[in-house]
């Protein structure tokens, strides 16, 4: 099962996505884990990711493209997976396309959480991360036991820079302009689905679970 999360940033793709992974035992791969992975651990991917996620901006494709394929080669994806903000942009998509079929593979489903841009504002301005061990809560959703602590690890609790709304607003734009089109290319291959990600996560993750189980 080969599965693509699309959706704006903050339209909840990632929780669905680790639900799905979870159910079928395939990995949740997210470039956004990896990208914040190697900024705490100040590796050089990082630091030039940390330049563009801090600014809303995408990272560009090279930094992205061949740590994603590379990662399809470990054991854990033989049956499959659920790609979670990759591809990006039209050309990931390609890129990706070329690399599955030469394995003679392609994606299955293609899965947008549709929600409005005013929701995804409200819902991403009350986004913590823990400096810690990188678990990220909701202050209306999915509140700590305790504010501003980690119920993890005991770490602060901050508003990540990506996760102000000046720069949800920006992030939302370079999503409209290069990532949307996505919609309209899987729609074309004809393994495009999509649902009301204003709804329940239950039922949204019911709905997703419907699409890859008819």
């Amino acid at each position: 099962m080969k599965v693509i999360m699309l959706g704006a940033p903050g339209a909840g793709k990632g929780t669905q996505a680790k639900k799905l992974a979870a159910k079928y035992d395939i990995p949740h791969i997210s470039t956004g884990d990896i990208f914040r992975a190697n900024i705490k651990n100040g590796t050089e991917l990082g630091m030039k990711a940390k330049v563009y996620m801090d600014q809303g901006l995408l990272v560009p494709d090279e930094l992205v493209v061949d740590l994603v394929v590379d990662r399809f080669k470990n054991p854990d994806c033989e049956k499959g997976y659920v790609l979670d903000g990759f591809p990006r942009t039209i050309p990931q998509a390609q890129a990706l396309d070329t690399a599955l079929e030469k394995n003679g593979d392609a994606v299955e489903y293609a899965i947008d959480v549709d929600v409005p841009d005013s929701s995804i504002i409200k819902r991403m301005s009350g986004r913590r991360a823990c400096v810690g061990c990188g678990a990220t809560y909701h202050l209306v959703t999915i509140p700590p036991k305790k504010e501003g602590i980690c119920d993890t690890c005991g770490a602060e609790l901050i508003l990540r820079e990506d996760d102000k709304p000046e720069t949800v607003e920006k992030r939302l734009n370079v999503y409209h302009e290069q990532t949307q089109p996505l919609i309209n290319y899987y729609n074309t291959k004809g393994i495009l689905k999509s649902v009301d990600g204003t709804q329940d996560m239950d039922v949204i993750f019911n709905e997703i679970n419907n699409i890859v189980e008819s």
